[in-house]
């Protein structure tokens, strides 16, 4: 089911606004459960948070910042 400009659009922003804070504070509560891990240790863990949470999501993030398709405007 191939979603539309609009729903793609809405779909960002919803994500974006719920999707990201869940994110910050899943990432955060991982982190805190180790004492301390090293610099590289953190960098690698947040990295593939982000990596988990932004890959699956990337077709409703995809064209959104560009001029509408459906309304054969340029």
């Amino acid at each position: 089911m191939a979603l539309s400009y609009k729903a793609r659009r809405r779909w960002s922003l919803v994500v974006l606004l719920l999707g990201l804070p869940a994110y910050i504070v899943v990432a955060v509560s991982i982190v805190a459960l180790f004492d301390r891990p090293s610099i590289w240790l953190e960098l690698g863990i947040y990295v593939g948070l982000g990596l988990a949470w932004a890959l699956p999501l990337r077709r409703v993030f995809r064209g959104v910042g560009q001029a509408d398709p459906e309304t054969g405007r340029e």
